[in-house]
């Protein structure tokens, strides 16, 4: 067969183009959102140049943005109606964005408030792209590469703003999202990755609400310390406002790019640990030390890189749990609205702590009771996500394993002569992990003859989920009589 007319070949371009796509205009959208509207060094500077607080605002759009996330699920029901919100979104924050070249007024709040709103909607919504765009298996990377790249621009926003006017950072600001709907134009309506759920998944859809519940409490208080770090570490260092303006994101984007690239077999739970003893340390550091520029170095890696680690485990959690929903907008928004309940939350209570008593130790002093929280949270929040992302879990296990290897345990089942050889085929590309779509495109066969073999391998096994075929190959075999 000829590569290029292999069907199996374009829909893998297809896949890969759409998945591309998805990265990019997440990446400009929210690039926009970090520079502007959530903690943003460009509105920050706009405000100092026309001499006002930008607190109140800051807090009014950070609410907005939480009712934005949480409300996108039930505003917005497919991928075509996504597309549609995603576009309307982006307009609307070019055209508020405008609104800051004029003085200020009541439209600055009225376009703020609505343009945080709206690209809340806007970053649910690209769950179903995430969802639908990217397979399982890889939106990690996904994740991981959008939240780079729009870490990357936002860094040229703040710097544009900071070092050569708030009025050129706010017209740059603009020109993204100009590019971010001519790439958005150009998403696809339909998925070429979405399917119907998989039988496996039919009967855990309400499952997924404990494990969802307990991450986003948990995501709530790690966020905390991010509320403390803007309203503490970040002004502390405003004499280093050169340095700050473009390696606050640094470390973050560091360690993301580290956690992309780990190998499988790389047991990522010890990191989690190691990223909450960094943000301790951090804290420690910056109590102790000074405000010169080593320091700042210093306190911002700790904080940032573990920030890093943190962010794409939960975000990298919330792309396997859209399996479990029929409106991945509802869970991403889930788990994003507690991402800015914590950072708001710890803003208000730092606040709160320098107006009452001014002293930086009691900052400290909560950081490192959110640090004490989290190492308590960690362990019943591995138990719950294992009982839903099982496969997940051991598949680690499996991936240290050579093909060989997996191969001979496949064999070893009492159920393996029951097997047909093509079933044997699909069992092992399923124990890998790979989507129904990957291994139809493997074997030049259909989606749904996949499934029906996939229903043969679990009746023959006595199992109804992938995780309980992995359970049974990952048992030592049993001892001979």
């Amino acid at each position: 067969m000829v590569p290029f007319l292999n069907p199996a070949n374009n829909q893998n371009s297809a896949a890969g183009r759409d998945r591309r796509l998805t990265v990019i205009v997440f990446s400009l959208f929210f690039s926009w959102l970090l520079a502007v509207p959530f903690e943003g060094q460009v509105l920050y500077a706009v405000t100092d140049f026309h001499g006002v607080s930008a607190r109140p605002l800051m807090v009014g759009a950070m609410a907005a943005h939480f009712a934005g996330l949480v409300f996108c699920g039930f505003l917005v029901r497919n991928l075509r109606a996504a597309k549609r919100l995603i576009l309307a979104s982006i307009s609307f924050c070019a055209v508020a964005t405008g609104v800051f070249f004029f003085p200020p007024s009541f439209l600055w709040t009225a376009a703020l408030l609505l343009a945080a709103f709206l690209v809340g909607a806007c970053v649910a919504a690209w769950g179903f792209y995430f969802k639908g765009c990217t397979p399982k298996d890889e939106r990690i990377k996904t994740m991981a590469d959008g939240l780079i790249f729009s870490n990357i621009i936002m860094i040229l926003l703040n710097m544009a703003a900071i070092h050569i006017s708030p009025q050129f950072g706010l017209g740059f600001s603009i020109l993204v999202l100009i590019a971010a709907f001519l790439f958005a134009l150009r998403l696809p309506k339909e998925a070429a990755s979405e399917s119907p759920p998989a039988p496996e998944e039919k009967t855990i859809t309400a499952a997924v609400a404990n494990p969802l519940a307990f991450l986003c409490l948990f995501v709530i208080v790690i966020s905390i310390n991010s509320g403390l770090m803007y309203q503490t570490v970040g002004p502390a260092f405003v004499n280093l406002e050169w340095l700050t303006s473009w390696y606050w994101a640094a470390p973050y984007i560091a360690a993301l790019f580290v956690m992309r690239n780990l190998p499988r077999k790389i047991n990522r739970s010890y990191i989690l640990y190691v990223a909450i003893a960094m943000i301790g340390f951090s804290f420690i550091a910056f109590l102790l030390l000074g405000r010169s520029w080593p320091d700042y170095l210093l306190v911002n890696t700790l904080l940032l890189g573990a920030c890093g680690v943190y962010d794409l485990f939960w975000w990298s959690i919330l792309g396997d749990m859209l399996e479990f929903g029929k409106n991945p907008a509802k869970i991403l928004g889930a788990g994003l609205a507690a991402n800015v309940i914590g950072v708001l939350s710890g803003g208000l209570i730092g606040n709160t702590i320098t107006a009452v008593s001014g002293q930086i130790q009691n900052h400290t002093l909560l950081a490192f009771g959110v640090v004490c929280v989290t190492l308590v949270m960690l362990p019943p929040l591995h138990k719950q996500l294992t009982r839903l992302l099982k496969s997940h879990v051991y598949l680690t296990a499996l991936s240290e394993m050579p093909v060989q290897e997996q191969t001979e345990r496949i064999k070893e089942l009492d159920i393996a002569e029951k097997l047909t050889e093509t079933e044997n085929k699909v069992a092992l590309l399923l124990i890998q992990g790979k989507t129904y779509k990957a291994i139809a495109g493997e074997m030049f066969v259909s989606e749904n003859t996949i499934r029906s073999h996939v229903k043969s391998i679990y009746g023959k096994a006595g199992v109804t989920t992938r995780a309980g075929l992995i359970n049974l190959i990952l048992k030592p075999p049993n001892p001979p009589s």
